[in-house]
């Protein structure tokens, strides 16, 4: 390979690296709830997104282990030649049912929410179609904006007139509005009431992505179920490695749009299935999400507790209901120093940084889960006051 080619490449990581925005790995050795033994020490974890502490919950674990008993470790094939089993179809009808984003809904599980939506998007839309996606956007709705070639337009942060306006002078024959239901670097909540109108009124479909509120928002249900919407227009993507604890994502929506994706979607026809213990887990995770109602109202206590003593650091607090919790600190030097000063406390809490953020809005990404106890988040208030008062 050319040494020049290799340069390239070397320079391009220096430059990242003296603008603070190199990205580095941790190795996590062994988990206990929220706390986490890495590098030889042992950290308090508020940077995951395990909302309701279910990732090493003992029955999903007993659950994982039966599954991978009884049907090996991996599907051996895609979901269209063998490799589609029981506990898919059951954990898929349980879904369906749990969000139920209109009557009848079927589902369908994919292995990841980067997958999930670029089979949504590509399927519904194409060359001369036209999608239509807020700027907060997660980047696998533009990438799949963008791979499906409809005409990609980009509103600002809840400018809903400018959409209606886009909407109104489109020509397309098929229209989608993509969005976040919860923005997961800022946590606030799309209103999805009045961009289901505005699909309604335009004939569009709205694709929502519900990485950050499925098992959290609508007792459990979702955003949509938050808002007490339902509606064949509404194509709903929930995450399963977050909330729910495990892995994977699932699309709910009309059966037309079920069995479309099914037929045509690239990455659901070509991938192989995850692993059928994975979904052995995943109904036991949805089992203590309906069951254990106890668990959310426990976050919602930390969150609430967390934004009334945050409000007095001097640092911005987004204004988020979720448990998704930013400081928004500034300079991306500025947010990695504050994650530095956490991380020798043995507290754990990324920097995030552009461009996964406008720049100039580096920040530290607080999240909060029911594995937090009490004693948990006044450590953590404890060492940010103190912080705030200097080195």
């Amino acid at each position: 390979m050319s040494t020049d080619a290799l340069e390239q490449l070397a320079q391009g990581l220096a430059a990242r690296k003296v603008a603070g925005l190199a990205r580095h790995r941790h190795t996590v050795a062994s988990r206990r709830g929220a706390h986490l033994t890495v590098e030889g020490r042992e950290f308090l974890h508020f940077g995951g997104n395990d909302y309701l502490g279910l990732a090493a919950d003992p029955r999903v674990i007993a659950a994982a282990a039966e599954g991978a008993a009884r049907y090996g470790v991996g599907a051996g094939a895609a979901h269209l030649i063998s490799g589609h089993f029981a506990p898919h179809e059951a954990l898929e009808r349980e879904l369906a049912a749990w969000v139920a984003p209109c009557a009848n809904a079927r589902a369908l599980l994919f292995s990841a929410g980067y997958l999930a939506n670029l089979a949504i998007v590509t399927a519904l839309c194409r060359r001369g179609d036209a999608v239509f996606g807020e700027r907060l956007n997660h980047a696998c709705l533009n990438d799949a904006a963008l791979l499906s070639r409809a005409k990609f337009t980009r509103y600002r942060q809840g400018d809903l007139d400018a959409l209606g306006q886009r909407l109104a002078a489109s020509r397309a024959p098929r229209k989608l509005i993509c969005t976040d239901a919860v923005f997961s670097m800022d946590g606030t909540i799309a209103p999805l009431p009045a961009l289901l109108e505005l699909a309604e009124r335009y004939d569009a479909w709205l694709l929502v992505d519900d990485a950050h509120g499925f098992g959290i928002l609508g007792e459990g249900r979702g955003t949509v179920a938050h808002f007490g919407l339902t509606s064949p227009r509404i194509v709903y993507m929930g995450t399963l490695g977050k909330a729910a604890g495990v892995a994977g994502a699932f699309v709910a929506a009309h059966h037309a749009v079920i069995e479309t994706l099914l037929q045509t979607a690239r990455t659901y026809v070509l991938t192989t299935a995850s692993p059928p213990l994975l979904a052995c887990a995943l109904q036991a995770s949805l089992a203590v999400i309906r069951d254990e109602p106890q668990r959310r109202r426990h976050l919602q206590a930390l969150i609430a507790r967390f934004r009334a003593a945050a409000g007095t650091l001097p640092w911005r607090l987004q204004a988020s209901a979720t448990a998704i919790q930013p400081l928004q600190v500034g300079a991306s030097a500025q947010a990695l120093d504050l994650s530095d000063r956490l991380w020798q406390r043995g507290l754990w809490v990324p920097a995030i940084r552009p461009p996964t953020v406008p720049r100039g809005t580096a920040r530290l990404r607080i999240t909060l889960s029911a594995a937090h106890a009490d004693a948990d988040l006044s450590g953590l208030l404890a060492v940010l006051t103190h912080l705030a008062c200097g080195p």
